[in-house]
């Protein structure tokens, strides 16, 4: 059987941005907005600023930084990993990326069908957030 991918992941850049707004913001977290796309944008917010609900789900953490979508939207793309990368522009309003110059953007591919067999016996649980150690 195929090893378990991840559900998200990140592109050497946007590992570098997510460090270079840890340092000025402290523990992150990200929550994908409601985009149905590819080329959604992921919110990034200082760890416990948005409110989780119970029904979120945890996809997987970024460089120790957790990585959330509601339940409704996962519903859409579990069949996908998402890829969060950065590219010049603006971040949402409420986004840490906002004002840089830089934004971050979610890509995504198509699990295969042994990475959509691995990963049908761990789907994500809902969740409450995590303490962000520092």
């Amino acid at each position: 059987m195929a090893p378990v991918p991840a559900r998200v992941t990140a592109t050497p850049a946007a590992l570098g941005f997510i460090e270079e707004l840890r340092q000025r913001h402290g523990p992150l977290m990200f929550f994908q907005s409601g985009g149905c796309c590819d080329g959604s944008a992921p919110m990034c917010y200082p760890a416990g600023e948005f409110n989780l609900s119970d029904t979120d789900v945890h996809l997987g953490d970024l460089d120790g930084t957790p990585f959330y979508m509601g339940s409704e939207q996962f519903a859409y793309w579990e069949h996908t990993q998402l890829i969060i990368d950065v590219v010049a522009g603006n971040g949402g309003m409420f986004s840490l990326d906002n004002g840089t110059g830089r934004r971050f953007l979610t890509r995504s591919r198509l699990f295969t069908d042994e990475e959509s067999d691995a990963l049908r016996d761990s789907i994500p649980s809902s969740t409450t957030p995590r303490q962000q150690h520092s």
